[in-house]
């Protein structure tokens, strides 16, 4: 199969992908094999491919917003047959036996391997994935819309989810870019308020569209204290900035990968039960939340689709924001 690998890390505009042909990949007991039809690109995947990430395989084949059609099987299958759309995230398998996966906390699993990085992902035709770390997709959303709801939309949902926010609450939107984006449209269908800092002017109005009870920079005083909030930019110093946002007993999340260091030099802004708590991977069951929030509510994210030999292109974009809402490969067509 054709494929798209990483054996030296560097910067993205020295093209560390390389496209070649590798042996087609066949599922073994409790496995499934996708035939990839669609694989977002990610800001991880940049950091894999520069260095930011260690290379845990050499070489990998990155890409962990997989989603396509199963045709083959191994012995054993039960959740999939042949012809099913299945999808894969970040998390590719959790040993289901370590004490946070027996704590309900798969996602910082010991003994986890990852998608485009333990293993190698979906910048690929063919995709062999344990039959239970696959997830399920609906038939009537097409394959480059469902491609980030894998990442961007599950690793979102999560990032949601530890705000512990309910309706009538206020959250607070450091950041709009995709995983942004889907959150919005969350949080909104369940009744809470968002306010959306960001300095862009094209995310702002994005934001507005979408809903947003409030768009503005991060020079702007808003009107209220927020319940939680989640920071996107990997900027250390804003931590500081969205903690003296919180209400008492409020929770800000971190979502990226890496950040610059952290600094907060006065206890105030942490007085009063305010928490900051990172978001570390995904779990199924956030995949499956998500997937079902998301049918039902008709989410909506712009998508820029480069064909398959474009992976470059769409990573060096993605590495520096440049795309359009989120980037998609497009493998096969269907």
């Amino acid at each position: 199969m054709k494929a798209w690998i990483i054996e030296e890390q560097k910067p993205v505009e020295k093209y560390p992908l390389k496209l070649v042909e590798i042996p087609d990949p066949h599922p073994g007991p409790g496995q499934i094999r996708i035939k990839v039809v669609a694989c977002g690109v990610c800001r991880t995947d940049a950091h894999i491919a520069e260095g930011d990430l260690p290379l845990h395989k050499r070489p990998v084949v990155p890409g962990h917003e997989i989603v396509g059609i199963v045709d083959e099987i191994g012995e054993g299958v039960k959740r999939f047959k042949i012809g099913d759309r299945a999808g894969v995230t970040w998390l590719n398998y959790a040993c289901g036996t370590c004490k946070y996966c027996r704590a309900g906390k798969e996602n910082i699993c010991e003994n986890a391997k990852f998608t485009g990085w333990d293993v190698d992902g979906g910048y690929a035709e063919y995709h062999v994935v344990d039959e239970r770390f696959a997830l399920h997709l609906p038939e009537d959303r097409s394959f480059e819309e469902l491609a980030p709801w894998m990442c961007p939309g599950v690793a979102g949902y999560r990032a949601f989810k530890l705000t512990g926010l309910s309706k009538g609450q206020k959250l607070g939107l450091y950041g709009f870019g995709p995983s942004a984006t889907y959150i919005l449209q969350v949080a909104k269908h369940l009744g809470i308020e968002v306010f959306v800092i960001t300095r862009s002017e094209k995310n702002k109005e994005a934001a507005m569209k979408l809903g947003a009870d409030w768009v503005g920079g991060y020079e702007d005083k808003l009107p209220v204290k927020l319940d939680g909030s989640i920071l996107f930019p990997p900027v250390g110093k804003l931590v500081a900035f969205a903690l003296s946002q919180l209400d008492k007993g409020g929770r800000l999340v971190l979502g990226p990968v890496t950040m610059t260091p952290v600094v907060i030099d006065d206890y105030d802004l942490l007085w009063h039960e305010r928490h900051i708590v990172s978001l570390a991977n995904v779990s199924r069951e956030d995949g499956k939340e998500f997937i079902e929030i998301a049918s039902k509510i008709d989410i909506k994210m712009d998508i820029e689709v480069f064909p398959f030999e474009g992976a470059p292109e769409a990573l060096i974009k993605t590495r520096h924001s440049k795309q359009r809402g989120t980037a998609v490969l497009k493998i096969v067509e269907t």
